[in-house]
């Protein structure tokens, strides 16, 4: 498949709602023809100064705001997982790069306990951080509802991106959350003593 595209300094995941502020002449013409003619985008992953061969397809979903001089502001949402095969900068005839693509439909496979105990895991972080976890565990792709919000860097975000089933992706972030849980356990107990320096502090005489 050939698809127009629009490369970012970030990682997007299937099912993931974007919302865009398009100013550039290449883009406006992207977003104005996948406006028109009802086709979607890819966004491939610019990271380490590079194009990165993964991203995702986006479906344009509204065009939110359009402003005097043709900028305007999109809301677009994450559909399959593109693999970029060719790179064409510009495409002929356009001001907007394009390739080809293979398209990866994710899928999930996960039983309702790998869940269960991802979000455990998930509830555990948060609530060292003081933070209410709400979404339910029988939710269809439960990693990526919390694919950035759970403290992974570009890099660790890019990887999970390219693991198919959601059996992958919850291994992938039980070991993330495995290591992250006592670090931020320790930030957090770091940050309690320092706020209590210099305050007066109540101690119970020791009975010896």
């Amino acid at each position: 498949m050939i698809l127009p595209f629009f490369p970012l300094n970030m990682v997007v995941f299937p099912n993931e709602a974007i919302n865009l502020h398009v100013f550039e002449p290449r883009y406006k013409q992207l977003i104005h023809e996948c406006d028109t003619e009802k086709k979607t985008f890819g966004i491939p992953t610019f990271m380490d100064d590079k194009i990165q061969e993964y991203g995702a397809e986006l479906k344009l979903l509204e065009i939110s705001k359009k402003y005097p001089d043709g900028r305007m502001d999109i809301k677009a949402e994450g559909q399959r997982i593109i693999k970029v095969k060719t790179w064409e900068n510009p495409v002929k005839g356009r001001l907007y790069a394009g390739g080809e693509v293979e398209l990866i439909t994710p899928t999930d496979h996960a039983s309702l306990s790998e869940k269960m105990l991802l979000l455990e895991k998930i509830r555990e972080l948060y609530e060292v951080v003081n933070v209410e976890v709400e979404v339910e565990a029988d939710e269809p792709f439960l990693t990526y509802i919390f694919a950035h919000k759970l403290g992974l860097s570009q890099e660790e975000e890019y990887e999970m991106l390219k693991l198919k089933d959601e059996s992958q992706r919850i291994s992938f972030l039980q070991r993330h959350l495995s290591k992250a849980i006592p670090t931020v356990r320790e930030i957090e107990r770091i940050k309690a003593r320092i706020r209590m320096n210099g305050h007066f502090q109540r101690l119970d005489p020791l009975d010896f």
